[in-house]
């Protein structure tokens, strides 16, 4: 085998959903104008779904992710910008981490907050 060459593939790799969530998370989180996570909305059945305290959903349908991000923006940003700059930093972040295609990122902004300084 030449060195260029990479070793053949044995076994598989599994990645949790909270790693997902997680990075998801955290590239939204990275965004300037993103204050916080915003809970899932929704009745008592958003408790039983995974991330939804952390403000996010995630669907892993035909080998690709979407999510649904919930936010938190400060009031001076322009709303539009952010909700933009979240959905690609969420899929820079997936796709380099992670190597899954996203197929979609849908930004619920849930409130905006001003500074009392």
């Amino acid at each position: 085998m030449d060195e260029t060459e990479a070793p053949p593939h044995n076994g598989k790799i599994v990645i949790a959903p909270d790693v997902l969530i997680t990075i998801a998370k955290l590239a939204t989180l990275s965004v300037p104008g993103v204050v916080r996570m915003a809970p899932v909305p929704g009745g008592l059945d958003r408790y039983f779904k995974r991330g939804a305290a952390d403000g996010v959903q995630m669907l892993l349908r035909d080998n690709a992710l979407s999510a649904e991000l919930y936010i938190v923006v400060q009031g001076d940003m322009n709303l539009r910008v952010v909700s933009e700059a979240v959905q690609a930093e969420v899929v820079r972040a997936l796709t380099e981490m992670v190597g899954m295609e996203t197929r979609g990122i849908n930004v619920h902004i849930e409130d905006v907050t001003y500074d009392e300084n």
